[in-house]
């Protein structure tokens, strides 16, 4: 057996990656710095930061160990929005993604001692028009400042406003645990 350990600190993922009835162990530390050169493209994004991620581990990976890394984003008219900085960013993210469909993809970078394999996975989210009561409530009592887009398909503005989704519910969530399995059958 290998030890797993998932280099991220989002709840959600360690909620998912639990819900898989694996044990594992959280380690974040990292020498990644998330910046990108201009003119990536918008589906690039997350593959090439949950690379990074793997990458920047904080050190070497022992031969049992397999390391697990992710990064979602939202992607709206070629758009990458990310986690908000501010309320202002927040708001401002929600209303971009009012009454229309929106893509979430997430990509998972799984790796060894001996290799490393990267894979995206891809939702399409419809919301209903928000309105700006709905958005301020949402914002003022949860603060999704932590999740990509501003918002949590999860949480209170996933009930109300979410209408549909083609894909992947938990790849909504930042882990599409379905391919996340398959893929570590091939580690294990």
């Amino acid at each position: 057996m290998k030890r797993i350990i998932l280099g991220s600190n989002s709840p959600r993922r360690r909620e998912l990656l639990a819900g898989l009835g694996v044990d594992f162990t959280v380690d974040t530390g990292n020498t990644f710095e998330e910046r990108l050169e201009p003119g990536v493209e918008a589906h690039e994004v997350p593959v090439l930061l949950s690379r990074g991620k793997s990458h920047g581990f904080h050190r070497p990976l022992e031969p049992d160990e397999v390391l697990i890394t992710a990064d979602t984003v939202v992607i709206v008219d070629r758009e990458v929005l990310g986690k908000p900085h501010s309320r202002e960013e927040a708001a401002g993210m929600l209303h971009k993604l009012s009454g229309r469909a929106h893509e979430v993809v997430t990509a998972v970078t799984i790796r060894d001692c001996g290799r490393e394999e990267t894979f995206s996975v891809s939702s399409q989210v419809h919301f209903i028009p928000l309105t700006e009561e709905v958005i301020d409530h949402y914002i003022d009592t949860y603060k999704p400042y932590d999740k990509a887009g501003a918002y949590g398909i999860q949480e209170w503005i996933g009930y109300v406003g979410i209408s549909g989704i083609e894909g992947s519910f938990y790849n909504v969530m930042g882990f599409p645990v379905h391919r996340v399995w398959h893929a570590l059958q091939r580690f294990l």
